[in-house]
């Protein structure tokens, strides 16, 4: 395996620099006051399309050429990606298939398809959404680009942790710990080798949902495992069956451990980052700020990075948590 390096970040930020928001930096003391620590928040849901997945999508299109990219690209997503990789594709004029699963929130799947994409259903628990889109990327010519596995898209997702690492820099503060959302583990690695590159003594922690929790059981065990079928789809953006290969092999020797959370933290989380940050926030995007508020990480004394990783939250979801 070619795995992603701190010079391919590098080679990421500018290439979609002109593409993408260099989100802000926020704090608020309402969280500083409930964790004990600092904590600077990078909003990605103030991305285009909502989410962090917009940087790894670009880059990875943007990196395609000419020729490939008028062969169309391919992925699986529960929303996201599929979002990112559409409109990635659109942008530069490509035909672009989304495998969702059928239990997809609508707020994603109508997002996607109004970027022009094509969309193909699946079912999460029977179908086996790697096997489709390979299939069908070897049937039309089309270039499979997955959700987290693979180079140029950890690469991509790595610039939000350069440019909070920078922002962070600029106001004199450099972060003990930063708190990552985990499905797949892309983000993760991506900013795992980002601050490698700017920051290597702080800490990196994977947070997930309670019943996706594979990326904390690999880290332990050494070796990629698998989440049992059935658990909660709250968070529907994390619901990855294991850690990649690629992201694993990154994540390995790079982070500190894992945190989990649970759904009532999540809906939590989702309540206070809209009453206090003024941010709408989906659940797999709430669970580092749920680690905060719920006490799975110690904050207190430290300065903590955390990424909120998107806002394409359902209504229905959405009025849950306010309830």
């Amino acid at each position: 395996m070619q795995l992603p390096s701190f010079d391919d970040v590098l080679a990421a930020r500018a290439r979609i620099a002109p593409h993408v928001v260099h989100t802000p930096m926020l704090r608020h003391p309402l969280l500083d006051q409930r964790t004990g620590g600092t904590i600077l928040i990078k909003p990605e849901p103030l991305q285009r399309t909502g989410s962090f997945k917009l940087r790894g999508a670009t880059n990875a299109v943007r990196h395609l050429s000419p020729a490939e990219q008028a062969r169309g690209v391919v992925s699986h997503s529960s929303g996201n990606h599929g979002q990112a990789i559409a409109a990635a594709a659109a942008a530069v004029g490509a035909r672009a298939t989304i495998f969702m699963p059928v239990d997809a929130p609508r707020i994603k799947v109508e997002s996607t398809r109004r970027w022009g994409a094509e969309i193909v259903h699946y079912d999460r628990i029977s179908d086996d959404r790697e096997a489709m889109t390979k299939a069908h990327a070897n049937s039309t010519g089309a270039v499979l680009v997955p959700p987290f596995d693979h180079a140029d898209v950890i690469a991509g997702q790595g610039t939000l942790a350069l440019e909070l690492a920078e922002d962070a820099a600029a106001a004199g503060l450099s972060m003990d710990a930063l708190l990552v959302c985990t499905g797949g583990g892309g983000l993760v690695a991506g900013c795992a080798l980002a601050m490698e590159g700017v920051s290597p003594s702080t800490l990196i922690y994977a947070v997930e949902p309670e019943g996706w929790d594979d990326t904390a059981r690999s880290l332990a065990s050494g070796t990629r495992q698998g989440n049992a079928p059935g658990g909660s789809t709250l968070c529907d953006s994390l619901l990855s069956k294991m850690p990649g290969e690629l992201t694993f092999a990154v994540n390995q020797p790079r982070l500190a451990g894992g945190l989990v959370v649970t759904d009532a933290e999540v809906l939590a989380a989702i309540a206070f980052a809209f009453l206090h940050l003024k941010l709408v926030v989906e659940p797999g995007g709430a669970v580092t700020l749920a680690a905060l508020l719920a006490g799975k990480f110690d904050a207190r004394g430290k300065i903590v990075g955390a990424v909120i990783s998107g806002g394409n939250i359902d209504p229905a979801t959405f009025q849950r948590a306010l309830a």
